[in-house]
């Protein structure tokens, strides 16, 4: 009966969210300018003269200088650090909607699709404004990445009181699901080849081995068929001491990685025989790990057949 109260509560409020309609109008911050779309130009790659080369704009069938239809959203961005209770925020429909999905546990958001619209060019020194209404609301869905709400809004910019593009925008709204506990036989595993069996049977014995070239004698790592200082195609290898320090590293969040808990660290560890190898970072608190971390290598057996690589920290 909870679920079906909380159901229904959610219905009613994406119903008196989209009887109200359009949200006030929130004003851009700034008019359509050059120095802003020769930026977003220089980023997107877009080369196409009218939007920044006033001789080619002349000549062009508008005769003038245009923004990017695609920008039309860049122009009424609230920016990193909104200030609060800002024109038209308090009453744009998907953050009234997004907050009656918090209260109601669905506090995970997700962008699945948006599609615009254009009416037509802008031009420089035209000030724009957009409105919001809510679209839609449609739920509880059972998703991949749990049950959630799917909510549909549709923003007019507008400059005057002329409408000059439209975008539909949709957000899952989700309750995470819970994860699920890794297996050994969920770990990905390594393909393991004629030039990289030596290196996983060193590793199931506890070993760190090393590809060296049998002409000149480099090492080498990730092991190859061929040395690429010499050419010599005869590789040996030594046993590392097991010690480095971290190089560089990240801190892997999303997506889930069977057989992980998320966050954990992998680290590309500089090793005291001067080359580098990649391996997770067991027992890190990701906060806390740095460059230049000394790390000693650790085995964890999967099964008996594999057993990968790993570090630690090294402590004294």
């Amino acid at each position: 009966m909870a679920d079906q109260d909380a159901t229904a509560a959610i219905r009613q409020a994406a119903e008196r969210i989209a009887a109200a309609g359009q949200s006030p109008p929130r004003a851009a911050p700034d008019p359509v300018n050059l120095p802003m779309i020769r930026h977003w130009t220089q980023a997107m790659g877009d080369t196409n003269p009218v939007y920044t080369d006033a001789g080619a704009a002349a000549a062009s069938v508008h005769g003038h200088l245009v923004a990017p239809p695609a920008m039309v959203q860049v122009w009424t961005m609230r920016g990193l650090r909104p200030a609060p209770d800002a024109a038209g925020d308090s009453g744009d429909p998907l953050g009234l909607m997004s907050a009656v999905l918090d209260d109601a546990g669905f506090t995970s958001v997700v962008a699945t699709n948006s599609e615009q619209e254009y009416y037509r060019y802008l031009r420089p020194g035209e000030q724009l404004m957009v409105r919001t209404s809510l679209e839609g609301v449609t739920g509880p869905k059972r998703t991949s990445l749990g049950e959630g709400w799917f909510v549909t809004t549709r923003s007019t910019w507008y400059a005057g009181d002329e409408a000059v593009a439209a975008m539909r925008f949709r957000v899952l709204k989700f309750k995470p699901a819970a994860a699920a506990q890794p297996s050994a036989g969920d770990v990905l595993r390594p393909v393991v080849t004629a030039d990289t069996a030596f290196f996983w049977d060193g590793t199931a014995r506890g070993e760190l081995r090393i590809q060296r070239c049998g002409g000149c004698g480099a090492l080498r790592h990730p092991p190859g068929p061929m040395c690429p200082d010499c050419g010599a195609d005869k590789p040996e290898y030594v046993l590392a001491a097991g010690t480095g320090e971290v190089y560089s590293y990240v801190v892997h969040h999303h997506p889930p990685v069977p057989g992980r808990q998320v966050p954990f660290v992998i680290a590309l560890v500089q090793l005291t025989e001067g080359v580098r190898m990649v391996g997770e970072l067991l027992g890190a608190d990701p906060g806390q790990v740095s460059i230049g971390l000394p790390v000693r290598a650790e085995f964890v057996r999967v099964d008996g057949d594999l057993t990968l690589p790993a570090w630690r920290e090294d402590r004294p």
